[in-house]
């Protein structure tokens, strides 16, 4: 929840809601705090199992940090040189299992390194790995060459043996590089080229891991409700709309609100000191030269400074981050003119033929790791693995508070099991489903190949015809065949000023995947936003559609655009004179 949230939350517009009455007096056996791809996919797991789960959020589901990452699937190569073997083997493995799951939305991503040199940084690599990032003072930078990659990269495919589906990483010379991409820097000596994944949907993976738990019948989930407190064992939660408050209770409280763990914890009467996160921010460039010669693969490389960044295309534009800075977990951030210099700068550093400008830029996006906190000099030497506490939820004889500390995107599904797992302990229940290898949301039955994909859409396109059931497939995977069947009876009627939606698709979506706002439509049900496709006129016909969806007032639907405005250009730099053509 953010400063934004405050335009109408004490406005007599928002009634109190009934799914917030609901959770008065309600005992459920998991309260899950924390709607980020950790707590949901604890709520997922734990729902297969058949246990009765609330998840609640204080703002939107996937609003926090969960909404600022790489859009990556990846197992981590850099961790390797901190010694954290554990976290790459899983990291690559779970890699392995969600291209399996959910291709739909995870997919392979080439991924190139350029490389500067052969033999540097091979002696400096193991005082990298005995001291964990803790040196105080700062030792002269040595570029990562050659040979170390190589050695990294042997040891991050061994990892992949147990379910490999990738190719085997290569290694080619100069000329070569500057064949495949024209603008790369002239002193570049070498390309290393291996395969990682990439979620340019990580919003849609999140939706459709509360899909799948919702559709057990164990689930329910209540965006803007934030715990508050404790009372008579059980925990106070506020509606972040109406501010009335309620007490619901919960045989195990799982606190999985990511950089938040310290802030929550106190909120319900327990201190305790376990994040130290860092703040990473990314920009998305609209950038036709720079995509070209991308050619669908990303770019991971050393900046000047040591830092490992990457550039690679995403849904028709550049992505290009990121940064790492310690923070206090409860900073409000923002992705600044000095850390976009930053970016500008390390384009510039690898392809030096590509000219980078501001208005290029339509979408920018900032937000804090929720990393453990950890004696380390250097963020980048911060673990990236979880561990889970356990305590006791204050005001009560023996609830147990599992507060979840750390975890990233690519483990979710991991780190899931593991809190469900001590959960169902404390429950004295077995597990009866696995969640490993089991298809997520849009990715059931998802059609690999081409053909597969063309008779997917010609047997469900007689209605919509080709060209939208085929868009549909590629925006909701599966998932879409309940849309379409909505569209068929409920018409599918075109936005005027955005080509590719239709009214029809945005009244579903509020009505089928809990959006209560209008930036959830924005920023997390559609990708409108980070693609860079929203102007004022696009914005004010997304409002009435949903307005006429949610049954919000003119008043609502003013304030709910004046809001989204100020969300829009205070964090992520969109104009309202901006809005591309429709990708």
């Amino acid at each position: 929840m953010t400063d934004f949230d405050s335009t109408l939350d004490r406005d007599e517009a928002w009634a109190v809601r009934p799914a917030f009455l609901e959770l008065e007096n309600h005992h459920s056996e998991v309260l899950v705090i924390g709607g980020g791809i950790n707590g949901i996919s604890i709520m997922r797991d734990l729902s297969l199992q058949g246990v009765k789960v609330t998840l609640i959020d204080a703002g939107d589901l996937i609003s926090g940090a969960s909404a600022a990452s790489s859009h990556m699937i990846h197992g981590g190569i850099r961790y390797l040189e901190n010694g954290e073997f554990r976290l790459v083997r899983e990291s690559v493995q779970e890699r392995n299992d969600l291209l399996r799951t959910a291709p739909h939305v995870v997919k392979p991503l080439r991924t190139a390194v350029p490389i500067f040199s052969l033999t540097s940084g091979i002696l400096k690599a193991p005082l990298n790995f005995l001291n964990h990032g803790k040196s105080k003072t700062k030792a002269k930078r040595s570029e990562r060459g050659a040979l170390l990659i190589a050695i990294g990269l042997v040891i991050y495919e061994s990892f992949s043996r147990v379910n490999g589906v990738m190719d085997r990483f290569s290694f080619y010379g100069a000329k070569r590089a500057a064949r495949e991409i024209p603008s790369l820097h002239p002193k570049v000596k070498y390309m290393a080229t291996y395969f990682d994944a990439s979620v340019h949907e990580p919003e849609r993976l999140a939706l459709d891991l509360v899909s799948d738990a919702l559709a057990t019948g164990n689930a329910r989930v209540l965006t803007y409700a934030k715990a508050v407190g404790t009372k008579d064992g059980g925990v106070i939660i506020e509606d972040a709309l109406s501010h009335q408050t309620l007490v619901t209770f919960a045989d195990v409280v799982v606190n999985a609100s990511g950089p938040l763990t310290d802030i929550t914890n106190s909120s319900l009467g327990r201190q305790t000191q376990f994040m130290g996160g860092t703040k990473g921010s990314h920009i998305v460039v609209d950038h036709p030269q720079l995509y070209s010669e991308l050619a669908g693969r990303e770019l991971f490389f050393e900046n000047k400074d040591g830092r490992i960044v990457l550039i690679y295309p995403v849904k028709g534009r550049v992505l290009i981050g990121t940064t790492d800075i310690f923070v206090e977990s409860g900073a409000e951030v923002v992705c600044t003119e000095e850390e976009v210099d930053y970016f500008f700068n390390l384009v510039e550093h690898i392809l030096p033929g590509i000219h980078m400008e501001r208005s290029q830029i339509v979408f920018r996006f900032s937000g804090i790791r929720p990393l453990p906190k950890q004696d380390a000099a250097q963020p980048g030497f911060v673990s990236r693995d979880y561990k889970i506490d356990q305590g006791i939820l204050p005001n009560s004889q023996k609830t147990p508070l599992f507060s979840v500390v750390g975890g990233k995107w690519t483990t979710f599904r991991a780190l899931g099991e593991h809190v469900s797992n001590l959960a169902l302990a404390e429950l004295s229940k077995v597990r009866s489903v696995s969640t490993l290898g089991l298809e997520i949301g849009g990715g059931k039955n998802f059609p690999t190949t081409e053909k597969a994909t063309e008779d997917w859409v010609s047997a469900r396109a007689s209605v919509l015809g080709l060209t939208r059931t085929r868009a549909l497939l590629s925006r909701y995977g599966t998932a879409a065949e309940k849309l379409i069947k909505y569209l068929e009876l409920n018409g599918d009627t075109e936005l005027e000023n955005l080509k590719g939606y239709s009214q029809q698709e945005i009244a579903f979506l509020a009505i089928e995947e809990n959006a209560v706002r209008l930036d959830d439509f924005l920023l997390r049900r559609t990708t409108l936003a980070f693609s860079g496709l929203l102007n004022q006129e696009r914005v004010q016909e997304l409002a009435k559609v949903a307005a006429a969806a949610l049954g919000w007032s003119a008043e609502q639907i003013q304030s709910e655009i004046t809001r989204a405005w100020d969300i829009l250009q205070f964090k992520h730099g969109v104009e309202k004179t901006g809005g591309r053509v429709a990708i």
